[in-house]
Parts: C-alpha cells; sequence; structure tokens
C-alpha cells in the first residue's frame, strides 16, 4: 500500500499490540520516550490503575515515539507524554490531562460505562461500524492515504466486509493509485465483487482507468476552449478531466454539452454524467448537487 518495510513493520506490530486488544478491551495507549522525563513520571500512574481496571477490560500499550515514528505521525503527537484511550481500532478519548489517579479513574469510568468492553478480554463479535465510519470521513476528506490503511485495517479485522473493500478501492484512487486499485479489484472473491457497493466502485475505478498525462489534459482543454461549439473536442475533455480526478470540470463540460445539443452522440453526454453519478453513489451531496443542476438543463 505503498509503505516502506520499516513503516510496515510498524503497522503491524500497532495492529498486533493495540488495534487488536482493542476489539475486546479499551486501551490505554502511551505515548513516550526514553528521555522525556514527564513520561517517566506518569507511567507509574498509568501502569497503578491499568492494573487495578484490568478486570474491567483495561489494558495498557506503550508506544516510543523514537523507535515508532510513522505510527506517531498518524495520530499526529507533537508533544509527550500522549494518552489516548483506544476501543475498536480508533481513539476513543484523549487521557493526557488526566494527570492524577482520581482524574483517570474518572474518565475510565465514564468510558467503561458507555462502550460495550469485554472484562477479562473475551471475544465478542468484532465491530467494524465505528472504522467504516471513520474511513468513510476520512475518504470525504480527501485524504486518500490515510483512508487506506483505515479500509485496510478494516479488511484485516474483517475480509469479507464489501463496503470496505469498495472504500479502499475508493481510497486507492484517491491517493493516485489507480494499478494498484486495479489489483484489489481484481483479488476480490467473486461474491464480493458482484456487491453492488464494490460494483460502483470498480464503476468508478473504469472511469479513470487512462490517467492523462499533464501535457495531454492542457492540449485538450486547449482545443476545447478554442472549439466551444466542437463536440467531439468537449467530450475528449471531459473524459480526460474526470480521469485526472476533476470531476467539478468534467460535470461543468458535459452539462454545458448537454444544454447546447443534449442529443448529439444519442445523448453520450448526459450517458457520461450519469455513470458518473452511478460511480459515485447517488446518495453523495456532489452528485445531488450536480442533478439539480442537470434537471434544470432538461426540464428547466
Amino acid at each position: 500500500m505503498g509503505l516502506s518495510l520499516d513503516e510496515q513493520k510498524a503497522v503491524d506490530r500497532f495492529r498486533k499490540d493495540v488495534v487488536e486488544p482493542s476489539m475486546h478491551s479499551l486501551v490505554i495507549l502511551d505515548f513516550w520516550a526514553e528521555w522525556c522525563g514527564p513520561c517517566k513520571a506518569l507511567a507509574p500512574l498509568l501502569e497503578k490503575v491499568a492494573g487495578e481496571y484490568a478486570e474491567k477490560g483495561v489494558v495498557l500499550a506503550k508506544l516510543n515515539v523514537d523507535e515508532d515514528q510513522f505510527i506517531a505521525a498518524q495520530f499526529q503527537v507533537r508533544s509527550i507524554p500522549t494518552v489516548y484511550a483506544m476501543f475498536q481500532g480508533q481513539p476513543v478519548a484523549d487521557l493526557t490531562n488526566a494527570r492524577s489517579e482520581s482524574q483517570l479513574k474518572s474518565v475510565l469510568d465514564q468510558l467503561l460505562a458507555k462502550l460495550p468492553v469485554q472484562p477479562g478480554g473475551s471475544e465478542p463479535v468484532q465491530d467494524v461500524a465505528p472504522l467504516l465510519a471513520m474511513g468513510d470521513e476520512v475518504l470525504a476528506a480527501g485524504d486518500g492515504e490515510r483512508a487506506v490503511n483505515i479500509y485496510a485495517q478494516i479488511i484485516e479485522i474483517a475480509p469479507d466486509n464489501a463496503v470496505a473493500h469498495a472504500g479502499l478501492i475508493r481510497a486507492l484512487l484517491l491517493a493516485g493509485q489507480a494499478e494498484e486499485a486495479q489489483t484489489v479489484l481484481a483479488a476480490l472473491d467473486p461474491k464480493l465483487a458482484a456487491n453492488p457497493v464494490v460494483q460502483r466502485a470498480a464503476a468508478a475505478l473504469a472511469l479513470v482507468a487512462e490517467v492523462p498525462e499533464e501535457g495531454e489534459l492542457a492540449q485538450l482543454r486547449a482545443a476545447a476552449t478554442a472549439a466551444p461549439e466542437d463536440m467531439e473536442a468537449q467530450f475528449a475533455y471531459a473524459n480526460a478531466a474526470l480521469a485526472a480526478g476533476d470531476r467539478d470540470t468534467a460535470a461543468d463540460v458535459l452539462l454545458a454539452m448537454i444544454a447546447a445539443d443534449r442529443a448529439w452522440n444519442e445523448g453520450a453526454a448526459r450517458a457520461k454524467l450519469l455513470q458518473i453519478f452511478e460511480a459515485i453513489g447517488l446518495e453523495d451531496p456532489w452528485v445531488a448537487a450536480t442533478r439539480r443542476r442537470l434537471s434544470i438543463i432538461l426540464f428547466g
């Protein structure tokens, strides 16, 4: 997924030491370093409270920021000690400011009252819904690389989850890794590949199968600008812009084509726009807004 060997090892360690235990326990994740005096002062408190709360399903995990810089960077750790509570693979509380025993226990009691933590570490049915929500949020925010890591983690936990596989394909596309997305799609079990949500991701992948070179895109843009009445030039530019990830420009061009001559090439511009809607998902806000623009053109 574009990670170096050391980064992949760090991810694997984090998954084993933090993510997997957090699927049934509340993990206190302590970011620390050997040179950090406040970290050493806080450590005995964390160890004491984690020990007292062990039967309630609380465990302590320590992460050395010097040895695992990649993981610390993913959490955007800027100072230490930094302490998070982790459950089912995601942070659920920042414990950094809980520096006394009573403060820490108070926060833990509140979390344990709300979360389905399994005392004694018994394995529940794994709930990946919070991780899926996080992946969708990160994807919507445009952070493809982080979304790739989140969806890959979900697939490790729930390999038959079609939404996670579809999310991974879309995240790889957003991260500019269309070939990797194609590899993921090709390797899917036929039943997963036939799932409608995966089919929509596959349609999105098909739309950007041939990303144009920067010079080629510029040439197509110039040709379309020079001849606004040339439908072939407009259509070629819309396709190229879409493949380059610029769906706004692609939609603008296609909508202008429909307004000018909706019957051109048997309605090719409208068909392409509908294909984009289907690939992105009809519930997407961008699709809803663009469909309204299309309706105004078609029906006034």
